[in-house]
C-alpha cells in the first residue's frame, strides 16, 4: 500500500492484515559534483521501494522518502523519527537506504541497506530483473522478521 487516501482508506479497513512500515531514508547530495550520483541512487531506491510494495501490497505500507542532506545529523535524525513513528501501529518498521552510514546508527526498527546500482542507462527489462535480484538479497530479512 502507498501513503495516498486511496490505500489508506484500504488500510484503515484491514490494519490488521498489514503489519509492516516500508520507510526510504533518501540522502540528496548538494555539492555539484556528487548530484548526477545523488540522483542515481535516489532513482534506485525509489524504484526499489516502489517495486517492494507492489510485490507485497496487503501485507506493507510505504511511506514516503525521509530525505536529508549530508550535513544531517543521523542520530539526531534517527531519535526523531524513533519518536514520531513510534505512534504508528505497525509491528514491523524497515528503513531502506543506500547509505551505508546508516549502518552505524541506532534506530528502533530494521536497516537494510542497498547499494546504489545506476538504473537510468538500463532497458526496461533489464532494469527489472536488477530490481528483482534486489529483492531476492532483501526478502530473507523480511521473512525473518515476520516468523518472529
Amino acid at each position: 500500500m502507498n501513503w495516498t487516501t486511496k490505500d489508506m482508506d484500504t488500510y484503515l479497513q484491514q490494519k490488521e492484515y498489514i503489519d509492516t512500515l516500508i520507510v526510504p531514508l533518501l540522502k540528496v547530495e548538494t555539492k555539484p559534483e556528487l548530484l548526477k550520483n545523488s540522483s542515481s541512487s535516489s532513482e534506485f531506491l525509489m524504484y526499489l521501494t516502489t517495486f517492494l510494495e507492489t510485490q507485497f501490497k496487503g501485507r506493507m505500507m510505504l511511506m514516503p522518502p525521509f530525505i536529508y542532506t549530508q550535513s544531517t545529523n543521523l542520530s539526531t535524525f534517527s531519535e526523531t523519527l524513533t519518536v514520531d513513528l513510534a505512534d504508528m501501529p505497525f509491528k514491523h518498521i524497515f528503513f531502506i537506504t543506500t547509505d551505508a552510514q546508516w549502518l552505524s546508527v541506532e534506530i528502533k526498527g530494521q536497516v537494510i541497506w542497498l547499494p546504489s546500482i545506476p538504473l537510468e542507462s538500463m532497458d526496461e527489462k533489464l532494469r527489472q530483473t536488477i530490481i528483482e535480484d534486489q529483492l531476492r538479497q532483501v526478502l530473507p530479512r523480511f521473512t525473518e522478521v515476520w516468523s518472529t
